[in-house]
């Protein structure tokens, strides 16, 4: 089935702020139903907020095995702990991964343990960080929320894909979901017209804690249409869903809070969603849907157009100088020759 088309109208209505209050005071997207049985699910970031809420439901949905992939173990064991209470299932169904998207070393590492598994048939992509300060990664020189959301999480995917791949079956090929946002859609994204980008929002100066996040789910959206251009959906179909604005996350929230989080803290109560209802998009977008949905954004369960930006010119040549910079700063893992190599 093809992807869909949306018009010029469509795209810039979805965007719009009357769009985005309806869907969070008026949808409430469906609970997914589906036998797991016999499947094999990642969940990343799943410690806490919107991915703890998706491994619970992947369990309730009969999952056979689900990996909790966070940064701390410690945390990942609580995490366990809450998702097998009350269940009768046995304590193995749930492992806890280490995984740190701030250390290469720890992406590859984590990929290195997948390899000596039978595959997997769900990954959820759902760790990700919304900075309030400025910050470096040591280890790379990049901007953390960049680092994090962007590059390493470009790293983990393309990583993944022949693990995703020697999955496919009879049933269809494996699920990659990359969580994404609206805010993606309001991005000002300043630095669009800088080569090269990335040392661009390398920048102290134009780090912005309002648009950093926007801007770094823009960015998302731009490279995961980029590889589905050149990954075909057999090899595991790719989809961005927005969970909505959520509640309960910890998403941007700095220890000990600031004046801006508890500004911020009454409208979110007010037209925020639970965690367990932005979840819902994520469960969605790993169970249903078909090759349509390749490389598309997922809001309510439903296929929306992405970001406008993503559609107009100008996007496309960010799009492409995106990747070209990406793959560069990813070339230690050969991460171009996977994708040449997953597409054959």
């Amino acid at each position: 089935m093809a992807a869909p088309t949306f018009s010029a109208t469509e795209i810039e209505r979805r965007a719009g702020l009357l769009s985005f209050l309806r869907r969070q005071l008026f949808e409430k997207p469906p609970l997914s139903q589906k036998n797991l049985t016999g499947k094999t699910a990642v969940v990343t970031g799943s410690n806490t907020g919107i991915g703890l809420e998706c491994a619970r439901q992947l369990l309730d949905l009969g999952v056979s095995k689900l990996i909790v992939a966070v940064r701390d173990e410690t945390k990942g064991q609580t995490a366990r702990t809450r998702l097998l209470s009350g269940r009768s299932i046995p304590d193995s169904t749930v492992e806890v991964w280490q995984l740190d998207l701030q250390s290469y070393e720890s992406i590859t590492a984590f990929v290195g343990r997948a390899k000596g598994t039978q595959g997997w048939d769900i990954v959820v992509l759902n760790a990700g960080i919304s900075k309030q300060f400025y910050d470096l990664t040591p280890s790379t020189g990049h901007e953390e929320t960049i680092q994090v959301n962007v590059i390493s999480t470009a790293l983990l995917t393309i990583l993944l894909l022949p693990i995703l791949k020697t999955r496919a079956s009879a049933n269809g090929p494996s699920r990659l979901v990359i969580v994404s946002s609206d805010t993606a859609s309001w991005a000002k994204f300043n630095e669009k017209h800088s080569v090269p980008l990335l040392p661009a929002l390398d920048k102290e100066e134009t780090f912005t804690n309002v648009d950093r996040y926007p801007t770094s789910k823009l960015l998302g959206q731009l490279f995961v249409t980029e590889l589905a251009k050149r990954v075909p959906s057999s090899v595991a179909i790719i989809t961005m869903p927005n969970p909505g604005w959520c509640y309960g996350t910890g998403l941007g929230h700095v220890p000990g809070g600031t004046l801006g989080d508890r500004i911020v803290s009454v409208p979110r109560r007010i037209f925020g969603r639970t965690a367990s209802i932005g979840a819902r998009v994520l469960t969605d977008a790993a169970l249903q849907h078909g090759d349509e949905a390749h490389g598309q954004y997922i809001e309510d369960c439903k296929i929306q157009p992405k970001a406008p930006f993503v559609y107009t010119p100008e996007g496309e040549r960010v799009a492409t100088i995106l990747w070209g910079e990406v793959m560069s700063e990813l070339s230690f893992a050969k991460t171009e020759d996977i994708v040449r190599a997953v597409a054959d």
